[in-house]
């Protein structure tokens, strides 16, 4: 047997005992998604009628009761035909979810574990070995449970019961003699009309239906259950906060957050990794820890920093940190994070009209080009990447730079920013209050929301895309305007000062003290439409604007939104069936009609009769659909050129107004609704016409409803650009009456009004309704942009056969599509039937004689596609008088 030395002795121990330090310091942790079961709770109300859920079968997690419930076939696909009524039952119920693991040795002997739940959905008691160690009641938190001593190295029980949000708040709900204001009150008799509870809960409010989605309260473990062990320390947290960034210097703090099991002073270095992929050692520093919560600042100064722009105003170049807590042996624990570097600011300046509301990045007056957001399915769990990048890939291909994710939903996923910081996609965040009112006169209620806002707001901080938080969707105009806070005040004056009161506590003082402490430097604004608590809301003079008195109450024609000029437009919208193979999917051809069971119960607005709504203006413009097919065509035209006109006069309005967020981006399930992106990823023709009417340097030639038409020329660069106008009025045959054309010069981040036109300067003495006026602005280097204006309703017009011809063909590249017409055709629109194909362009207006050539991409073979290839136009579509 060999002997050591004493000194090496010693040396092996001290190498050996450090050994041992760092396999206990050493971070565990081990997501919880295997083996999971779930049944309809024990003892509920449900089970006489729905025993088939009654027994133990697996469970997918993250995920949601509604997909278990579908994956073993024991509910009808939610979205195919109408099934809504029907599985009401689901959200009454409570619902037992279990597994059983194993703990790994590093997790019984480290000196803390949590148990962490990211989205449990929502009243859930939580009970491990038996005993219960959380109540969870908010779908919107970070919940962290101590588990050291309660775990066992072999099968540890883990069982989740959420109580049905209905039921367990509706005895709260009818006994208030005066009810709070709701949303959309249930058509099913789950709940009663008058005593809605889906404001009273912290959960996704669509959940409780919209009008553009179905009513599914659905329950779960909507995001990973994970064990989290540590001996030491854990970092619970890294910041980058952003205090002053020119394109000279960059000063940023990095803030370490650090849960400490005890006292003791230990190792930090922080590494970046500059979007060149160079990385180097940031900061290094020896730092001495208390027992507890420990907040470390490291200051960062980059010089020449490469920073992050919106989309179409730069590039997006994002660095990358790393920070690593060491004992000076081994790394104890670590974090990673990652930022663009920019400067954003929310101007509000007063001028004679009243203050300005408009977004500067790094200087820039950005005007803010987009649409709103709502969540991407009904059961968020089953949102993947490769469908938010889809759907925020055709934003920008639409050129956007800025979304707004409304505050009826849910807090969008770690994903969704990302793409949005790679894509120069500029974020509006809500906070998830969608609309009616909450009870935050209650203190633990409001208490519960703060610590809901931390929990997100720390999650989201490091986004560059990030550039507002705001505090809820149309609550504030829903008690001044809408007659929420009038009938309160009459039924009860002091309960509606309790309401008002709770209300600015939350939206104008606890929200907003959340932002400015953990926001790091990111705007707040209270509500949205609105002026930031001011006494008047939702004006054209100050702050942002929702306008539906197009679509909405009272339903004015489109040329309505001509009138209407504000400082920001955060909403506005027009509705549009989707494409009919999205129809297809959830509707046969002989359940497809204007008031069909299965078509009413996709159409959400006005309680499944939209489609009333919807002929109105399909009508105004276009005359009478000659079928359904015409119809669901139709009112895509009438969508996508309604958005045009109000968007095009929002861009000629520059500086005054400086952003223009259509209603709404995407879909929650397959129907009718204001998106332009269908719940397929598929566009309707509101998405091209979008990628013209916010294309960078364009034409806007708009004419109201006295007959003047006015032309402005855009310019959304940041250097000015030379170009040509041309003019030409013509008869839809192709003969020409007018032919102009104008050198001109844009001047960069502008709006120039160019001329105003009477009709009877424009036409002569031709015929209204035989004639079209064209305005083309060619810059070089920029897409051509085009503006018709039109002197007649389309229903008066007799558009006779436009000559359509199309034929497809492979070149060097792939397929295209070449398109011609004999006559004038308005609203061309191309599809496939039943094949997916897309089209670099579509819904067109061809002139006389013109020809295009399109690119299409599709899986189908090029015979297959020549077979099933479709084209129309509105002579196709309407029912000739």
């Amino acid at each position: 047997m060999k002997f050591l030395s004493l000194p090496k002795l010693m040396i092996a121990l001290a190498l050996s005992l450090l050994a041992g330090l760092a396999m206990a310091a050493a971070p565990s942790q081990i997501v919880i998604d295997q083996g999971w079961t779930f049944r309809l709770a024990p003892g509920n109300a449900q089970l006489g009628k729905h025993a088939e859920a009654a027994p133990w079968h697996t469970a997918t997690v993250p995920g949601t009761v509604h997909t278990d419930l579908l994956a073993h076939k024991l509910i009808p696909d939610p979205y195919a035909g109408a099934p809504e009524a029907g599985l009401q039952w689901i959200g009454l119920a409570d619902w037992e979810y279990r597994t059983v693991f194993d703990a790994p040795q590093a997790a019984i002997g480290s000196a803390r574990s949590d148990l962490v739940f990211e989205g449990l959905d929502t009243f859930a008691e939580v009970w491990l070995n038996g005993a219960r160690v959380l109540d969870a009641n908010n779908a919107f938190r970070t919940w962290r449970v101590p588990v050291q001593g309660k775990l066992r190295a072999k099968g540890n029980e883990l069982r989740i019961v959420f109580r049905s949000p209905i039921a367990k708040l509706l005895p709260q709900v009818r006994g208030m003699p005066v009810k709070l204001a709701g949303n959309y009150p249930s058509p099913y008799g789950d709940e009663p009309v008058d005593a809605m509870t889906g404001n009273f809960v912290r959960k996704p409010g669509y959940h409780f239906g919209w009008d553009w989605g179905p009513r599914y309260v659905t329950a779960g473990i909507a995001k990973p259950v994970v064990l989290q062990s540590w001996d030491t320390a854990r970092i619970d947290n890294l910041q980058l906060r952003q205090d002053r960034v020119s394109s000279e210097r960059a000063d940023v703090a990095a803030i370490v957050s650090i849960d400490a099991v005890r006292a003791g002073g230990l190792a930090l270095r922080l590494w970046q990794t500059a979007p060149d992929g160079k990385r180097t050692l940031a900061a290094e520093h020896r730092v001495e820890l208390k027992a507890g919560i420990n907040r470390i600042e490291l200051p960062l100064h980059i010089d020449q920093p490469q920073r992050w722009y919106p989309h179409g105003y730069g590039a997006q170049p994002l660095y990358r940190y790393e920070v690593q807590l060491g004992d000076g042996q081994s790394a104890i624990a670590g974090a990673t994070a990652r930022t663009g570097l920019r400067s954003v600011e929310l101007r509000r300046e007063v001028d004679a009209k009243g203050k300005s509301f408009y977004f500067a990045v790094n200087g820039i007056p950005v005007f803010a080009k987009g649409a709103n957001t709502i969540p991407f399915d009904m059961f968020q769990p089953r949102v993947g990447k490769a469908q938010l990048r889809r759907v925020l890939q055709s934003a920008v291909d639409a050129n956007m730079n800025m979304v707004r994710s409304w505050g009826g939903g849910y807090y969008e996923s770690d994903d969704f920013f990302d793409l949005a910081d790679e894509l120069g996609l500029m974020v509006w965040q809500d906070f998830m209050f969608g609309g009616g009112m909450q009870p935050a006169y209650d203190d633990a209620f409001r208490a519960n929301v703060v610590q809901e806002a931390r929990d997100q707001v720390r999650r989201l901080r490091n986004h560059p895309s990030l550039v507002l938080w705001c505090g809820n969707n149309e609550e504030e105009i829903a008690w001044k305007y809408w007659g929420h806070g009038k009938t309160m005040k009459e039924a009860d004056p002091a309960l509606a000062e309790r309401v008002w009161k709770g209300y600015v506590q939350l939206f104008g003082s606890d929200l907003r003290q959340v932002v400015a402490e953990e926001g790091g430097g990111v705007k707040y604004w209270a509500s949205s439409p609105g002026d930031d608590l001011a006494e008047v809301a939702n004006t054209p003079a100050s702050g942002d604007m929702h306008y539906w008195e197009v679509w909405g109450n009272p339903a004015h024609p489109v040329t309505k939104y001509l009138e209407i000029t504000p400082r920001f437009m955060s909403e506005y919208g027009l509705q549009a069936w989707p494409v009919q193979r999205t129809v297809d999917a959830f509707a046969t051809r002989a359940e497809q009609g204007l008031a069909t069971p299965v078509i009413e119960a996709h159409q959400k607005f006005m309680a499944g009769k939209g489609n009333e709504r919807l002929l109105k203006y399909v009508r105004e413009e276009f005359g009478e659909p000659a079928d359904f097919a015409g119809f669901v065509y139709l009112s895509q035209a009438m969508q996508a050129e309604g958005i045009e006109l109000a968007a095009l006069h929002h861009r000629a309005s520059r500086p005054y107004t400086m952003g223009s967020l259509y209603w709404q981006l995407n879909d929650v399930w397959p129907g009718a609704s204001w998106s332009s992106v269908d719940w397929f990823g598929r566009w309707k023709a509101l998405q091209f016409h979008a990628r013209r009417f916010y294309a960078p340097v364009a034409v806007a030639a708009l004419r109201d409803a006295k007959g003047t038409t006015t032309v402005s020329l855009l310019n959304d660069r940041t250097y000015a650009v030379h170009g040509e106008l041309r003019l030409r009025v013509l008869g839809l045959d192709g003969k020409t009456l007018r032919d102009e054309r104008k050198q001109v010069e844009l001047a960069p981040l502008s709006a120039t009004r160019f001329r105003d036109y009477a009709d009877a300067g424009l036409l002569g003495k031709a015929d209204p309704a035989a004639t079209v006026a064209v305005f083309d602005l060619q810059v070089e280097g920029e897409p051509a942009s085009r503006g018709a204006v039109y002197f007649a309703p389309a229903r008066q017009v007799k558009w006779g056969d436009a000559g359509l011809r199309a034929e497809l063909r492979r070149d060097g590249a792939g397929l295209v599509l070449e398109v011609t017409a004999a006559r004038l055709a308005r609203a061309v629109w191309i599809d496939f039937v039943d094949l997916d194909a897309e089209l670099s362009d579509n819904a067109l207006t061809l002139l006389p004689g013109e020809r295009v050539q399109l690119r299409v991409t599709s899986a189908a073979g090029e015979g297959a596609l020549r077979a099933a290839l479709h084209i129309r136009s509105l002579a196709d579509a309407v029912r000739m008088q």
